[in-house]
Order: C-alpha cells, then structure tokens, then sequence
C-alpha cells in the first residue's frame, strides 16, 4: 500500500513531485518506479481541476474566510501570468515544470482556468510539464552520478 502514499502526495497540491518521488525513494521504490507512480499521483487531480474549478469557485464564494483564501491565491498567481500570456501552451507548460513552491501542476491549473485556455489543451501542455519536472525531482532526488547508472 506504500504505492497508494506515492500517489495521494504526489496529488496534493503544495507537495506534488517535490514530495512524491522522494517519498517513493525512500519508502524503496526503484527511481523509474517512483517517477510513474508520483507523476500518475500528480496528474490525477487535473482533469478535475480543469472542468470544475468553475463550479468549485461559486461554492467557495458562499463562504467568506474560505473565498478570502481563495483570492489571496488567486492574487499570487496573477502576478505569475505573464509567462502563460506570452508564450501561451508552451509557457504554461514551463510554469508547470519549474520545480519551485507556488509553481507546478495545481497552480498551472488555476492559471489556466483563470486565463480561460482551452481545457483539453491545457491539460496536455500541463501533463508535458508534468513529466519533465518529473524527470528534474528525479535526478535531483537520486543525483547525476546515480542516474547515469539507470
């Protein structure tokens, strides 16, 4: 059931690959294994995301304290926008591989909800994000010298 831990983090927002592939190493998983499982945990969450935050949002506008946050996140990302608006589906997909805190799967789904891209497109060009931020937690998890022996 380790398998089942690698995913849920891996499809937490805040931990995503960060959390996952490490999470896998150590629990033993081989370095390929815990790729798949974190990034499979990471994109799990996307779909939804993609097709409800509209009808998530409205629910969250009921609640005050809730929507506060909601809007204070909503103003971080903001501010991070101007990569997506200018190089569109492939800066959506840099946003998304950049291994770094407030950057990676969950937010890059909120960008694009925000910015009103086409859903189906924005879940490929952040699945392709996905997999080569994947590939950079990896190595930095197992090191260069390491990953050379895969």
């Amino acid at each position: 059931m380790d398998w089942v831990k690698v995913i849920v983090v891996s499809a937490m927002p805040f931990f995503e690959l960060r959390g996952g592939i490490p999470l896998a190493i150590y629990l033993g998983f081989s370095p390929i294994t815990a790729y798949f499982l974190a990034v499979t945990g990471n994109f799990i969450p996307i779909p939804f995301l993609l097709f409800f935050l509209d009808r998530v949002r409205s629910v969250i506008e009921r609640f005050d304290r809730v929507y506060a946050v909601y809007l204070k996140i909503v103003d971080k990302i903001e501010k991070r926008r101007r990569i997506v608006e200018r190089y569109g589906y492939i800066g959506l997909t840099f946003f998304v591989l950049i291994p770094f805190p407030a950057t990676g799967a969950w937010t890059g789904s909120l960008l694009a909800f925000l910015l009103g891209l086409n859903k189906l497109k924005s879940m490929i060009f952040i699945f392709l994000g996905i997999t080569i931020a994947g590939v950079i937690v990896l190595l930095t998890s197992i090191g260069i010298k390491s990953a050379i022996l895969l």
